[in-house]
C-alpha cells in the first residue's frame, strides 16, 4: 500500500514560494475592495472580536474564553462568529454606510470551504433595499476577477462568468425546479410551517427523512442535496425570498408574509454571501434568538447568551440592508484555488483526529 505524504507545513520555504502568488493576489483584491467602498462613501470599521454573545444561530459554534478583571472576577466572553451585532450598534449610533473586513471564528468547521478563522467582508446601507446589495455583490465579483486578471471563476471543475448578470431565483422556484417540491405550500401566512407535509414531499424525492427532523432540517437537506449543486453554474445565482422560518435576522417581505428579505449569492456552486433586509423589531428578534438557542440546546446541549445591548440598539437602528461575504472564498474563486487554505497567509494548524 502506498501512503501519500502529508503536505509540508505552510511555512516551509518551498511550499510558501508555491503559495505566494495567490497570497499577493489576495492583497491586491483586498486593496481593490477597500478602494471600491471608499469611492462610495463607506466608512471602514473594526469590530471587537470578543463579545458577550458570539451570535445566536443554532448551528454556529463559537470559541469561548473568560475575561479576568483586576479583582479576579471572571466574565464569560466569546470570539464573534460575525461582526454583525457590533456593526448594527454602529448603525444605531448614526453611521449611515459602513463596511468591515473582520477576522471571525467558527468552531466545528473545517474543510475545502471552511476554516476555523477566516475573513468576513460585511457591509450595511441605511435607507436602501436589499436589491442594492445584489448589485453590490455582482460588482465585487467582477472587481475581484478584474484584479486577478481572469475572465472566469473556477472551483473543482465548475465555472462561472463573474462579469455576467446573475440569475435571480426564489427558493420556491429553486425547490420546484430542482426537487419538484412546492415549498410555500408548507408555509403559512402567519409563519407557521407544515413539517409533516414537507417530510412527505422530501421522502418522495428519495432523500432520507428521520422522525426527529424539524422543518429546518428538511429544508436544509433539500437545499444542500438538490438545489445548491445547480447554483452559480455558468453565471452567478442570487437565491432569494427564504421562507420566513429561515429568516434569521431578516424582515418579512412586503409582498408575501411567508417569505423574508433574505438572499444568498452563489458562484460555481459555492455560497459566497448572505444578505438581509434587516429586521429592526427587538421583540421579534428576541423571540427568534430564543427559539434558535432552544434548538441549539436540543441538538448540542449548549446555548449562548443574548446580547441585550444589541437588542436595545435595534430599537434605534434605522431601516437598513446588510450583507456578509466570505472574503477568502471570493479570493479562492478568483484564483481558481481548490481549498480556502490556499489563499490564507497563515492557516490554523490541523488538530489531531
Amino acid at each position: 500500500m502506498i501512503v501519500a505524504e502529508a503536505p509540508s507545513p505552510w511555512w516551509q520555504p518551498g511550499r510558501h514560494a508555491d503559495r505566494r502568488p495567490r497570497l499577493l493576489l489576495r492583497n491586491r483584491i483586498t486593496a481593490a475592495v477597500r478602494a471600491w467602498f471608499a469611492g462610495r462613501d463607506f466608512v471602514e470599521v473594526e469590530a471587537a472580536c470578543l463579545q458577550v454573545s458570539p451570535g445566536n444561530e443554532a448551528h454556529l459554534s463559537a470559541f469561548s474564553t473568560e475575561a479576568i478583571g483586576a479583582s479576579g472576577a471572571r466574565t464569560p466572553l466569546h470570539l464573534h462568529t460575525s461582526p454583525e451585532f457590533a456593526c448594527k450598534k454602529l448603525l444605531a449610533a448614526g453611521e449611515p454606510r459602513l463596511f468591515s473586513l473582520a477576522r471571525v471564528f467558527r468552531n466545528r468547521e473545517r474543510g475545502p470551504l471552511h476554516h476555523p478563522e477566516f475573513t468576513m467582508l460585511e457591509w450595511y446601507r441605511t435607507g436602501e433595499t436589499y436589491e442594492t446589495l445584489m448589485r453590490d455583490g455582482a460588482d465585487l465579483m467582477a472587481l475581484a476577477a478584474e484584479t486577478a486578471g481572469t475572465r472566469r471563476f473556477a472551483w473543482r471543475g465548475r465555472e462561472a462568468d463573474p462579469f455576467a448578470e446573475p440569475e435571480r431565483l426564489t427558493l420556491a422556484e429553486a425547490f420546484a425546479r430542482h426537487a419538484g417540491i412546492d415549498l410555500l405550500r408548507f408555509v403559512g401566512h402567519d409563519g407557521t410551517t407544515d413539517r409533516d407535509g414537507l417530510a412527505d414531499a422530501v421522502a418522495r424525492t428519495g432523500l432520507r427523512v428521520a422522525a426527529d427532523d424539524t422543518f429546518a432540517d428538511l429544508f436544509s437537506r433539500v437545499l444542500v442535496a438538490r438545489v445548491e449543486p445547480h447554483l452559480g453554474m455558468g453565471r452567478p445565482t442570487i437565491l432569494c425570498e427564504y421562507p420566513i422560518s429561515e429568516a434569521a435576522l431578516a424582515r418579512p417581505a412586503p409582498h408575501d408574509p411567508r417569505v423574508a428579505e433574505r438572499f444568498e449569492l452563489y458562484a460555481c456552486g459555492v455560497e459566497l454571501a448572505n444578505a438581509f433586509g434587516e429586521l429592526t423589531d427587538p421583540v421579534e428578534q428576541r423571540r427568534r434568538f430564543e427559539a434558535e438557542m432552544d434548538e441549539k440546546a436540543r441538538i448540542y446541549g449548549e446555548r449562548y447568551p443574548l446580547d441585550g445591548d444589541f437588542l436595545a440598539a435595534l430599537a434605534l437602528m434605522p431601516e437598513a440592508s446588510g450583507i456578509a461575504l466570505g472574503f477568502d472564498r471570493l479570493v479562492m474563486l478568483a484564483c481558481c484555488a481548490g481549498r480556502i487554505e490556499d489563499v490564507l497567509w497563515t492557516p490554523v494548524a490541523e488538530t489531531a483526529p
